[in-house]
């Protein structure tokens, strides 16, 4: 048993025991999950399955909680009579304290319950499923593995190997059609694909029926969305359930003033639409005289408004976003939460206040590339042309043969599992072991004498070198800043590599969110949207497996494919025009600095920023005489 895993169990049952003595507390999520995961690394797969179902469970009824509560302390403290600012603030605090007093209530204290945004990442993009129907495959359980495996594919459609996945067990004795269910489907989706089943077989009558259904729970489901957020906001989970494009005009048979009521509603949300227009055209000749749109729909559109407005007026003043209880102004509270939504077609996104004042985003630049490749002793391998790409580039020599064997040793010495993913054990698949360290983190290894800093400097060094080199061979007519900058092995587990057909690493975009089906990539959270660049330098190739790939927007045809080992650097712009995903590791460790670049100094990784000063101040130190010991830094304050 390792030291890890001790620590870990160990912290477990201290919480566990923490949680028993509150009598109606709810075990936290992310300590459920935490001890799935761990469960699944030895193999025991009877807890991943009761601490996963737990945690999913708890995950639930925590949602759920908090929307009760809030939508009550809504009704309690409105802001209808609002008029000052005073009682604006007022009602705020108010709300706050009731929705705290609910929640504390219902699930017990609410310290135990505030979860990392990695791991709330992890449900909302529905992992535990993952590690579920593995789970379950294993335990001969495939009624439950298929309900598993169709309900991650429902978030994740861009993951090839969970569609192989999905038609083996369809292949499979045991397994059939009414297994395959989304645990996670809103009632609202479940009327709607409901809808479109009877529209394709003809029952427009039953059609009609669903989709109005359907109508009536997405607005149910939008009320507790907006009760989570406390805002306008983009109901990221259910992007698919937008009207299908002129679906009511054509179910509507014989019924014309109610397709034309169907269609103006359509046309709230996407004024000037050209073909819904037409057909609104053609519905008021049939029908001799106007017809209004529903006025739920009204509604909501002015309810968007309003509550844009509010924020607006808010900002104005204080800048103030609501979130889990709190509020956030310009002079206290997170940099990044001074926020006001813009609208855009009908939806609403967040824009930065910065971009809203005395700032002016820079035109955007020509793709240009073959510029000089800085160091003599880089070699181009292939360009974007032979990569069957834009913005793509391979490069050989980037660092020696000697460097890739010291960055190699430095991080079998500095990585830890998850590290820089805020400890994700396997944020990609659950058959390789993930480990990784930052810049910042090594240096301060290097400057504690736990790594030699001879090595920690040449991770920096390295890291700077493949920057210069970008910027340069993409001829960027502006600087390009450090991102994130991530030293990383990926190790396949023994045992786990039987008919394995998943990715390392699957396919996506670095700085938008990879829609196969519809051919797009949405730049949008919680994609990095800043993100410009993107670049990894290997560090060794013996190993099986782990080849990068490019991809078209399908998610499934390679374009290009890169077989790592030392010194090779692949080079690519961070958009949709270069899906890419690494190919599983079947043996060995795989090891790589991985590096992301932004053109927008606003988003300048910190942790390089404080690397930067930790080694300006060691220059120093060398600079001086080997007795003067005046260096003034301190690496708990600085790292």
């Amino acid at each position: 048993m390792d030291v890890h895993f001790s620590m870990s169990s160990f912290l477990s049952i201290v919480l566990q025991a923490l949680l028993s003595s509150s009598r109606g507390s709810l075990e936290p999520y992310d300590l459920l999950y935490n001890n799935a995961v761990d469960a699944f690394y030895r193999s025991d797969y009877k807890d991943v399955v009761r601490y996963m179902e737990g945690a999913l469970s708890s995950y639930a009824e925590v949602r759920q909680t908090k929307v009760r509560c809030r939508l009550r302390c809504q009704d309690q403290h409105p802001f209808d009579s609002v008029t000052m600012d005073l009682q604006f603030f007022d009602v705020v605090l108010r709300r706050s304290n009731c929705q705290n007093e609910c929640v504390e209530e219902k699930v017990g204290t609410q310290s135990m319950h505030k979860v990392s945004e990695d791991v709330n990442q992890d449900f909302q993009r529905r992992i535990p499923y993952n590690y579920l129907q593995l789970a379950y495959q294993k335990l001969k359980q495939l009624d439950k593995a298929a309900a598993a495996a169709h309900t991650y594919f429902q978030a994740n459609p861009e993951h090839v190997e969970m569609d192989q996945n999905l038609e083996q067990y369809k292949a499979l004795e045991g397994t059939d059609q009414d297994h395959f269910v989304d645990r996670e489907a809103r009632p609202h989706q479940m009327s709607f694909s409901a809808g479109v089943k009877l529209y394709d077989s003809a029952d427009y009558k039953g059609a009609i029926a669903q989709f109005e259904e359907a109508l009536q729970e997405y607005y149910k489901a939008d009320v507790e969305c907006r009760a989570l957020c406390q805002g306008p906001q983009r109901f990221e989970e259910q992007d698919h359930v937008l009207y299908r494009y002129s679906l009511y005009e054509l179910v509507s048979v014989n019924m014309v003033e109610e397709a034309m009521e169907c269609a103006q509603s359509y046309l709230l949300f996407h004024e000037g639409d050209e073909f819904m227009t037409e057909n609104v055209e053609y519905y008021r000749e049939a029908v001799g005289h106007d017809v209004k749109p529903r006025e739920k729909a009204e509604w909501y559109l002015r309810r968007h408004k309003q509550e844009l407005e509010l924020l607006v007026i808010g900002s104005e003043n204080m800048h103030v976003e609501f979130t889990e209880g709190h509020y956030w102004t310009s002079t206290g509270g997170r940099e990044d939460s001074n926020r006001i939504p813009s609208g855009t077609d009908g939806w609403m996104e967040y824009v930065p206040i910065s971009e809203k004042k005395n700032f002016t985003l820079a035109p955007p630049q020509e793709l240009r590339e073959g510029g000089p490749l800085v160091y003599d002793s880089v070699r181009l391998v292939q360009n974007s042309k032979a990569l069957n790409g834009t913005q793509r580039v391979l490069l050989d020599d980037v660092i020696s043969v000697d460097e890739c064997a010291e960055l190699t040793n430095l991080a079998h010495t500095v990585t830890m599992a998850g590290d820089g993913y805020r400890g994700k054990m396997s944020p990609h698949t659950p058959n390789e072991r993930f480990e990784g360290a930052t810049v910042l983190k090594t240096l301060q290894y290097g400057y504690e004498g736990r790594v030699p800093l001879k090595s920690a400097r040449l991770f920096y060094d390295a890291s700077e070198r493949a920057r210069r080199i970008i910027e340069s061979y993409f001829l960027l007519n502006s600087t390009l800043h450090f991102s994130y900058t991530h030293l990383v092995c990926r190790t396949a587990i023994a045992g786990q590599q039987d008919h394995r057909n998943d990715l390392s690493h699957p396919i996506h975009a670095d700085n938008c969110l990879l829609d196969p089906e519809a051919n797009e990539c949405w730049k949008e959270p919680p994609a990095y949207t800043y993100r410009d660049y993107s670049a990894l330098l290997y560090l060794n190739g013996d190993f099986e497996g782990g080849e990068f790939i490019f991809t078209e927007m399908d998610a499934k045809t390679v374009t290009a494919q890169v077989k790592p080992k030392c010194g090779r650097m692949v080079g690519f712009s961070s958009g949709g025009e270069n899906p890419h995903g690494v190919r599983a590791v079947t043996r060995g460790q795989r090891c790589a600095v991985a590096l992301w670049f932004t053109l927008d100094p606003l988003f300048r990784e910190l942790e390089r920023l404080q690397a930067d000063e930790v080694m300006q101040a060691l220059d120093n130190q060398s600079s001086q005489s080997q007795w003067d010991t005046s260096l003034n830094i301190n690496p708990k304050d600085e790292l």
